[in-house]
């Protein structure tokens, strides 16, 4: 048989999605740190200038009175600031923000290198050798059995085989790879021929 399997869309847009939604955060944890909160505390240390003499003078009870909030607008207005409040945002705090999206933005860029690397592999079968993703060579009739306790939820199987003595296993994902299924089927086909038993009316159920 000549079968190649190769990476499905629906993975692929799994994938893309978890790439741009994690990308779209660290990008959100940067601008805050570099932009936003920097510009936020900017803003904080003039409304603080405007505050603390009125509290100190007890023009104000606290920070809550109109005559901050007031002092404050008028103040924003002249400067070109946004009239709300500012939050105080510490060196500490912006620099979270940046250590934070920095390492969120590494690791979803190496997250699109092994997407970009899976773009390459690929499960073949030709003739009656099985190539694995990760580059396994089985021959289909050394397959003893196949566990598809997985099938269902996730479409994955696994080959049983042995080699050197042992029993191993070889992945074979049709949810990853798409076409898949065809060399699980011709595997499991010869396991019946070998036992003499008869083809089942349905597949992969």
């Amino acid at each position: 048989m000549q079968v190649v399997a190769r990476i499905s869309k629906e993975w692929r847009r799994r994938m893309l999605f978890m790439f741009f939604m994690i990308f779209g955060i660290a990008a959100w944890f940067l601008y805050d740190g570099y932009i936003l909160w920097p510009d936020e505390a900017e803003r904080y240390e003039a409304y603080a200038a405007i505050r603390d003499p009125l509290i100190k003078s007890g023009e104000a009870a606290d920070e809550e009175s109109s005559f901050v909030r007031l002092a404050w607008e008028r103040h924003a207005r002249e400067a070109g600031y946004r009239r709300n409040i500012p939050k105080e945002r510490t060196d500490s705090a912006i620099r979270e923000q940046r250590v934070i999206g920095w390492t969120m933005m590494s690791g979803v860029l190496l997250f699109g290198l092994w997407i970009l690397w899976n773009h390459r592999r690929e499960v073949r079968a030709e003739g009656d050798l099985v190539i694995g993703a990760s580059g396994e060579r089985v021959e289909l009739d050394s397959i003893t059995a196949m566990d598809r306790k997985k099938w269902k939820s996730k479409g994955i199987a696994y080959a049983i085989y042995s080699e050197g003595g042992k029993q191993r296993r070889l992945t074979l994902d049709d949810h990853k790879f798409i076409g898949c299924e065809a060399i699980i089927l011709e595997a499991e086909k010869r396991i019946r021929a070998r036992a003499g038993e008869s083809e089942p009316t349905d597949s992969l159920k």
